[in-house]
């Protein structure tokens, strides 16, 4: 399949490092709008019915289902996940996998006090 235009354009879009960061962010941002909406209409639920569960406004549901919305708290997200049946995941993942590999300390043994080693 031959690219569009629209490939092209944003193919030459993406070389410029501040464009490539903010497309990047408006994906997550759009990745959490879209799994909220999902999980919403799965359960049978209006943005008016749900904002009613959560004892907040449907204007505030419509702004966390907003892929341009970048307000979302960890606090709001798991009032949702909750009345949603689900939960909240986040994960910070390195940005390249060389400078993810270095710690500043060896991992310790779970349940391993540091300092308490014995003779």
């Amino acid at each position: 399949m031959s690219k569009t235009n629209f490939d092209v354009f944003l193919e030459e879009q993406l070389r410029d490092p501040d464009f490539a960061e903010r497309f990047r962010r408006a994906g997550e941002a759009w990745d959490v709008a879209l799994q909220i909406a999902a999980l919403r209409e799965k359960a049978g639920l209006s943005q008016k019915d749900l904002a009613r569960k959560l004892k907040t406004s449907q204007q505030q549901i419509s702004r966390l289902e907003s892929p341009s919305y970048e307000g979302h708290s960890l606090s709001m997200l798991r009032r949702v996940a909750k009345v949603l049946s689900a939960k909240v995941r986040v994960i910070f993942e390195p940005e390249d996998e060389a400078r993810g590999s270095h710690l500043a300390e060896s991992p310790v043994p779970y349940r391993v006090k540091r300092g308490a080693a014995k003779s």
